[in-house]
């Protein structure tokens, strides 16, 4: 079956459950999506990828609805919704060849850790000699006596530069797919965006959580809270470092009260739990309300992020020991691996979701 027969397949069903939904109604003020759907006559290749990034997965729609199977209506929105998502993120995948790997993400993101790892391996190697990986190093500039800190930054900013220029082409293709003519970008409707991804508004289930082995549970948004936050402190703390060396001429190491060592621990741990929980809540999940290949992406994702985030609090832990050449080339190959895997698994999901907030915001002023 070719891509062009999927999307359209997933268009009809996507176009056909939210008929009944239309006509119902009852899972009105559960999020976002009903309200945009009932603005539609009917569902084109556009509003697909537009609803589909809109809907948060709280699952919320699926318990409550009295047609889901066995019924004859047989509906499943957050089913249809992960297939679609997982389609977007493929389609908008730049550059386009690379889009295939997010057919792939578990063997794409071992096989990132492995290469990545080995490449700041072998910069180690070739720079500070290949005793820098197994001798213990002490006081300012330790780090950069195993790598350089050239080396390091270059690296760091060529990943982070390649991931950001993937993100802002299928960013600005996304947003015409779903625009169309309509200009839906503006101060007013990013800023409101913002403000209900922030809060994850729509994890809230219409105010009962999301859907879990208890039916209604916060288990999901709160642990999702944790990764996002958690994350934010990480790069906060690599900010703050940054500041404390380039403003100040204070080399890392730094001190254990220091602000980048309490925000990269505090947020490594917020991580580190955060991804645990969302792990354990999914493992017990109903899996009738979603999708396989939404589910592999979600695993390999979080599995990424937690081994940036233990592999983080290691290197703070074993700091100026014989372990610190060899957990820095790991730690360093993993943020590596996750940031260039990035434009091609649900990294990037939070993309396509700001982009349909803000639309969604633009529609209800709109309307």
């Amino acid at each position: 079956m070719s891509e062009d027969v999927l999307e359209i397949d997933v268009a009809r069903e996507l176009d056909r459950q939210l008929a009944v939904c239309n006509a119902c109604r009852y899972c009105e003020g559960f999020c976002a999506v009903f309200g945009a759907a009932q603005l539609r006559m009917a569902i084109g290749d556009g509003d697909v990828a537009y609803l589909a990034n809109l809907c948060h997965d709280c699952r919320m729609c699926y318990d409550a609805c009295m047609f889901t199977p066995p019924h004859e209506y047989a509906i499943n929105i957050p089913a249809v919704m992960a297939d679609a998502r997982v389609a977007t993120y493929e389609r908008f995948s730049r550059p386009a060849l690379l889009g295939r790997m997010v057919r792939a993400p578990r063997g794409v993101a071992l096989g990132a850790v492995a290469v990545s790892t080995a490449i700041v391996v072998l910069a180690i190697v070739l720079t500070a000699g290949p005793p820098a990986l197994a001798n213990a190093q002490h006081g300012p500039g330790a780090f950069y006596r195993v790598l350089p800190y050239a080396v390091m930054v270059l690296g760091g900013f060529a990943v982070a530069a390649y991931a950001l220029a993937c993100w802002i082409a299928g960013a600005v293709a996304y947003a015409r797919e779903i625009g169309g003519r309509e200009r839906f970008v503006t101060a007013a409707s990013v800023g409101a965006a913002m403000r209900e991804a922030l809060a994850l508004t729509y994890l809230r289930g219409g105010g009962g959580g999301c859907y879990d082995i208890d039916r209604r549970s916060g288990r999901r948004r709160f642990f999702h809270g944790l990764v996002f936050w958690g994350f934010i402190a990480d790069l906060a703390a690599t900010t703050s470092a940054a500041i404390e060396q380039d403003l100040f001429h204070r080399l890392p190491p730094y001190a254990l009260l220091s602000v980048p060592v309490v925000l990269g621990t505090g947020g490594g741990i917020a991580l580190a739990v955060g991804v645990a929980g969302l792990v354990a809540v999914k493992r017990r999940s109903d899996a009738r309300p979603t999708d396989r290949r939404m589910v592999v992406l979600d695993y390999a994702f979080l599995a990424l992020l937690e081994l940036v985030a233990l592999t983080g609090l290691a290197l703070l832990a074993f700091c100026g020991t014989t372990a610190m050449g060899t957990l820095l080339a790991i730690h360093l190959g993993s943020v590596a691996a996750l940031f260039v895997t990035a434009p091609y698994g649900k990294f990037v999901h939070f993309v396509y979701r700001s982009i349909a907030l803000a639309k969604h915001a633009h529609e209800r002023v709109a309307r």
